[in-house]
């Protein structure tokens, strides 16, 4: 029980890497707060007879003024926020020469601008208590880039400064604020590619494998936990050993 009495929020968790997250975090003791766009409920529920507490809220991390009045909901009924996990991101994937500015634009407005819209909704109750953990999800893209996706490796590369900016802000308060960079893991995203991409890209991982969301889930844990309050500013790479 390494989040015991813990209040977790974690975006994108109806399904993926975040609902494998939500699910791992409520068997810790945490409560788990699901915010997402996509229906979250039956996530919820299913943590909710397995014995956990979960809830289901309909947020998009786009819409400022929406994220707020989520965060205050959840400091008012809870007492607390502990823990943001910035999980949900999509992608728009295409060449620099065939993308286009909205391609560009709602993938920065989802990855980057909704990290900073939850990040800076929350982090006053943190602040308030002394306590916080922020844990922002980047990719193995972010640091060595990658072929068609412009938008998406501009993002996850803009996540690690943010949460290295953070740390230097907000330790002092009793917060730390990490990302976890995820290399191929079996997704709705990467289910999506062709199959002979998908083989030659698991042929350049030496553990020669995809990862599975519970492999990001369990990282998020260790630096959601108590065990990890000396790490700060930090990015822990999962990805099989994939290094570009």
């Amino acid at each position: 029980m390494r989040l015991q009495n813990k209040i977790a929020i974690i975006t994108g968790a109806a399904r993926g890497i975040g609902r494998a997250a939500a699910e791992i975090f409520a068997r810790e003791g945490a409560t788990v707060l699901i915010w997402d766009m996509l229906d979250g409920e039956p996530t919820a529920q299913a943590i909710r007879e397995a014995g956990g507490r979960a809830e289901f809220m309909k947020v998009s991390v786009t819409d400022v003024p929406g994220v707020e009045a989520a965060a205050r909901t959840v400091a008012e009924q809870y007492g607390r926020i502990d823990i943001l996990i910035n999980n949900a991101g999509i992608t728009r994937d295409r060449t620099l020469l065939k993308m286009s500015h909205d391609e560009w634009q709602q993938v920065l407005d989802v990855n980057l601008t909704g990290v900073f819209n939850c990040t800076k909704a929350v982090v006053p109750y943190m602040v308030e208590q002394k306590y916080g953990r922020i844990i922002c999800t980047s990719s193995v893209v972010g640091v060595h880039g990658n072929f068609g996706q412009t938008n998406y490796s501009a993002t996850k590369a803009g996540v690690i400064a943010m949460c290295r900016t953070w740390a230097k802000e907000l330790g002092s308060k009793g917060i730390t604020a990490n990302a976890v960079a995820p290399g191929f893991i079996a997704t709705d995203m990467t289910d999506a590619m062709p199959e002979e991409v998908r083989q030659a890209t698991i042929q350049t991982i030496p553990a020669r494998r995809m990862g599975e969301p519970e492999d990001i889930a369990y990282a998020y844990l260790y630096l959601a936990s108590d065990e990890a309050s000396f790490v700060n500013g930090q990015v822990l790479g999962v990805n099989g050993g994939q290094s570009s």
